[in-house]
């Protein structure tokens, strides 16, 4: 007759009672409003480019890419307002962000909705951004570090800027004034953008530094 030890009855047990805690704990983290709000910015993604291909409805496209320059810093309220900040959230609201301007940029590239040069420094520092940080988070263990209020700034006049452009495109009723405000707030943001991206430089190498003596 097979005898199972005492102690590895108490180990299993007390394995078992902490994934079940784990387990609750795992989804709450990952179903909090914010990150439900997050993944409905990105599920909107998909209806900017029928807008903007399948219905070749400029003006509606660029009012819902608007929309989500706008509801930007919603997610972020509600994880601080209700306690719900998450690992999770930190990574995907400027994942959401970034995808969000690279594809909207990309398809306005294509749609010649806005001025080309403008959408390749806008595209060219995003992605460069981007696959920098990703690669260093994988590869070289960087610790995550939080956007700062200049890059949110930066974001914020770029998100209204280049929805300006499309309406300016457009025939939608004041279209020239959608223009003019464009070329007000994509100037400042162009220049914020990359000065943050410049002094990103110093704050990556030091949590690739963090993130290495943390595995010693």
């Amino acid at each position: 007759m097979l005898t199972i030890p005492t102690h590895s009855l108490v180990v299993s047990g007390a394995v078992t009672d902490a994934l079940d805690v784990a387990q609750p704990r795992l989804r709450s983290q990952i179903l909090t409003a914010p990150n439900l709000i997050t993944i409905v910015r990105l599920s909107c993604i998909p209806l900017f480019l029928w807008l903007l291909f399948g219905r070749d409805n400029r003006a509606g496209a660029a009012w819902l890419l608007g929309g989500l320059g706008a509801t930007d810093w919603v997610d972020g309220f509600v994880a601080r307002r209700f306690d719900q900040v998450s690992e999770l959230g930190k990574m995907l609201d400027p994942t959401a962000d970034r995808l969000l301007f690279i594809v909207g940029i990309t398809a306005i590239i294509i749609d010649g909705s806005a001025p080309l040069w403008v959408c390749i420094l806008i595209l060219a520092r995003e992605a460069l951004l981007g696959v920098t940080i990703a690669a260093l988070t994988l590869f070289a263990g960087m610790k995550r570090f939080d956007v700062t209020w200049w890059g949110k700034t930066a974001t914020f006049l770029l998100m209204f800027a280049v929805p300006g452009f499309m309406l300016g495109a457009s025939d939608f009723t004041g279209h020239r004034g959608f223009e003019i405000a464009s070329w007000i707030l994509v100037v400042p943001g162009l220049i914020l953008s990359y000065y943050t991206a410049a002094a990103y430089i110093p704050v990556i190498a030091a949590h690739v530094r963090a993130g290495r003596e943390g595995k010693r």
